[in-house]
């Protein structure tokens, strides 16, 4: 017989599995290998908003707990993305991933090429985390059920399909697949401790529900912005590519 707790686990894993982005045309284009260089760097540059903010929202979810042991374990999701020290942590990765694809890293660090959907996908989730309690602050980041699967396709996807990258700018992507998993197994159990009536439930369930829609909103933005007409999306950023 299930427990409320088996069955809260599963309704989240069906909204994991049924909305998380590996399921965005965009997504499945470039996993197919059918995206342009240009549209590319268009989404390596965008997603870079979304992951300079990352430690944000994780600092906001870290000053909603309650125990030191549960400040610890979050905090080091933010030293996952800024590093023990400059040079290391997600967000270089990140920079690097940029270096690979041939966009400098100055341009995705001023943020100036940011289309408009990234932006305001990216600040409405910082301000869920930033106002919601912790039960939905943490059950939004539980697109980490998703996150290895979809990094272990973007690797063999980009090796395959993608040889003008350099292999070394998939480092993040590599790194991404344990943690993914140990971030998604601590949130999880996190969420089913908490979520103690039918009405909390609901709130966990729609709280991942958003942030699927917010993974997938920034995705319609990176695709449908303009690559002829838009800023800094000159396929002569990589010149000689050979494709």
């Amino acid at each position: 017989m299930s427990t409320p707790r088996t069955r809260l686990e599963e309704r989240l894993r069906a909204v994991a599995q049924e909305r998380y982005h590996d399921r965005h045309p965009f997504n499945v284009r470039m996993h197919a290998g059918e995206l342009t260089p240009a549209e590319l760097r268009r989404w390596i540059l965008n997603r870079f908003h979304y992951q300079r903010h990352i430690p944000v929202k994780d600092a906001l979810i870290t000053a909603k707990l309650d125990t030191s042991r549960l400040r610890r374990m979050w905090l080091r999701r933010i030293q996952d993305h800024d590093g023990a020290t400059e040079g290391e942590g997600g967000i270089e990765r990140w920079l690097r991933l940029g270096e690979a694809a041939g966009l400098d890293r100055d341009r995705l660090l001023s943020g100036a090429e940011v289309v408009p959907g990234v932006r305001l996908a990216v600040d409405g989730y910082v301000n869920f985390c930033r106002l919601r309690g912790p039960l939905e602050a943490v059950a939004a980041s539980l697109t980490e059920l998703s996150a290895p699967g979809i990094m272990l396709t973007r690797i063999d996807a980009f090796e395959r399909y993608y040889p003008w990258i350099e292999r070394e700018g998939l480092v993040y992507f590599r790194n991404r697949v344990g943690q993914g998993r140990r971030d998604s197994t601590e949130a999880l159990d996190l969420v089913l401790t908490w979520a103690r009536t039918p009405e909390d439930e609901d709130r966990a369930v729609a709280a991942l529900a958003f942030k699927c829609d917010v993974l997938w909103s920034l995705l319609d933005a990176v695709d449908h912005a303009d690559t002829k007409d838009g800023p800094g999306y000159d396929i002569r950023d990589n010149p000689g590519e050979g494709i």
